[in-house]
Order: structure tokens, then C-alpha cells, then sequence
């Protein structure tokens, strides 16, 4: 067998989802980069020691959003990292120059994402360190895209079209973490950012007024927020946000420095507080829901 094809031979989906025991609210919440399993053969294949390798997750996000299915909405979670293979892209976005051989012409290798290093499977991490010390196989990659890739977007569009069909409509709440001082590949590099940072694709991913609540939501506990800058949007917001078919998507950025130590990847105590607040958020976006995009 592929190195790659084993690499979690035995170890379960690549994806999980918590689910309430009766979807009640027309929300699905996603959280793409919070995996924290490591392949060995990945760790060994890398010249970065395995705290450098978590640069790139969005850490402890999932706890954060974990009450969400006691306010009746499910929540899924890749279990793979980010610096394993990144489902927030386009399936086959890859850097020409990380691979021993010639791409085929399906693979897009000239998006930004690809240019900065960050592509489906990345060549670096968010600090801008190299991954690898050799060249990967497309052989791998593809492998890679079969086994975490496809699953988990996969089980994420059965979430969105079963609650689609349920309540006609879905509201897909994309969970994410940001360094709190812009990376070097950012456009804020250097830059202080705020506490949240709601990325709608400027308007075209999800209605205004979801988003108008959110921010209204979050500024009323005297957090600072902002829309779309330097976070839009990903491929899961740009791709599934079609409020034309009433399915809207909406990506919330959490600063790390409110909930973690960057450096140790250690949990500080305010973690609780946001998991109530993004609980509580839930549940009023459920009510906004159920009352507004259905109608």
C-alpha cells in the first residue's frame, strides 16, 4: 500500500461531526483547521519539529464552538492538520515547484493562495517555514485529497443539504483562528489585528443582515470587529455561499491572543467565556434563521 494512502490506516474518518440529538436550528458549523492528529510518516517527511508544524492550526477552535450542539445545530471537525492537507482550498491548488513530477493541466498552480505557499497541500507554514525537506509525488498528494480531502467535504455538503431540506434553508458558520499579528505573507504583516474578523465575501456569500448581527452580536460584548479584511472568505465560504439557493456561509475569525499562548499552544481561561459566547451565538443566529432566510 502507498505510504500515503496508510498513513491513518486503522485510525478512523478523517472528519467527525457532533451532532444534537434533534437538529433544531438551521445552522452548520465547520471547523477545517483545528486537527491536531500528525501523521509519523508527515512529521518525518518534514524539517520542522512538531511545535513549528502547529503554526498553521487554528487551534482549540472546536472547543470553542463545542456547545453548539446542545443549541441544536452540528458541528464538524477535521481531524487531519491544516499543514497536512488544507480543505479550506480549491481541491487541487499545488505549487508546481513542491512536486518530482509534471502536474496534470487540472491543477491549479498560479492562484495567490499557491503563490504565498498556502495551497492545498501547502509548502509552508504560517510563519512562512518550510514544510519539507524533499519534493513530494503527485502520487501523494492525490492520495491525500481522496483520503481527508473529498471525505470531508463530502460529509460537510450532506450536512448543508440535509438541513437545506429540512428548513429550507442553511446557514454555515465557517470556524477559524487568526495569528494576532499579521504573518509575513499577509497584507497586515506587522499589524495588530482586532478580535474578529467576519468574512463574507463582500456581501455575496451570506445576507447582509446575518452578518449585521453577528457584528452587532460581538460589539455588544465590547469586542472589536471588522468584515472582510484580511479575511474575506475561503473556498468553503466562497463555494458553498449561494443565498440565491438559500444557502448562506459566513467565516468568523477568533484572534488567538483572546484564548491561547501562540508560542506554547497552551489554552488560557478566557476559552471558556468565548465557548459560552459562541454557544450563545448559536442560538440567537438559529432564531434569526429560521425567521428571516426561509421567508
Amino acid at each position: 500500500m502507498d505510504a500515503s494512502l496508510s498513513l491513518f490506516a486503522g485510525w478512523g474518518e478523517a472528519w467527525d461531526v457532533i451532532a444534537p440529538e434533534e437538529q433544531t436550528i438551521p445552522l452548520v458549523f465547520a471547523s477545517p483547521h483545528s486537527g491536531t492528529s500528525y501523521p509519523d510518516a508527515f512529521v518525518a517527511a518534514s524539517r520542522l519539529d512538531s511545535l513549528s508544524l502547529r503554526r498553521s492550526e487554528d487551534s482549540f477552535v472546536d472547543e470553542i464552538y463545542a456547545g453548539v450542539p446542545e443549541r441544536g445545530a452540528p458541528l464538524i471537525r477535521a481531524r487531519f492538520p491544516r499543514a497536512y492537507i488544507d480543505p479550506n482550498r480549491e481541491p487541487y491548488e499545488l505549487d508546481p515547484e513542491m512536486f518530482e513530477d509534471e502536474l496534470p493541466s487540472y491543477v491549479n498552480t498560479r492562484s495567490p493562495r499557491v503563490g504565498a505557499g498556502l495551497g492545498t497541500i501547502a509548502r509552508v507554514v504560517a510563519n512562512g517555514e518550510e514544510i519539507y525537506r524533499d519534493k513530494l509525488s503527485f502520487g501523494e498528494a492525490k492520495a491525500r485529497i481522496e483520503r481527508c480531502y473529498w471525505p470531508y467535504h463530502q460529509a460537510l455538503s450532506h450536512l448543508i443539504d440535509n438541513t437545506r431540506a429540512r428548513f429550507d434553508t442553511c446557514l454555515l458558520i465557517d470556524c477559524h483562528s487568526m495569528p494576532s499579528i499579521g504573518g509575513p505573507m499577509d497584507r497586515d504583516a506587522g499589524h495588530r489585528r482586532v478580535d474578529f474578523v467576519l468574512g463574507d465575501v463582500f456581501g455575496t456569500a451570506c445576507a447582509s443582515f446575518v452578518t449585521d448581527a453577528v457584528e452587532k452580536f460581538l460589539r455588544e460584548r465590547d469586542y472589536n470587529v471588522t468584515r472582510n479584511l484580511p479575511y474575506a472568505g475561503g473556498f468553503t465560504t466562497r463555494h458553498y455561499g449561494r443565498p440565491q439557493t438559500g444557502v448562506h456561509a459566513l467565516q468568523i475569525e477568533i484572534n488567538r491572543a483572546l484564548y491561547m499562548d501562540e508560542e506554547r499552544f497552551e489554552r488560557r481561561p478566557y476559552i471558556s467565556e468565548l465557548n459560552e459566547t459562541m454557544s450563545e451565538l448559536s442560538a440567537r443566529l438559529g432564531a434569526l434563521a429560521a425567521d428571516a432566510l426561509a421567508a
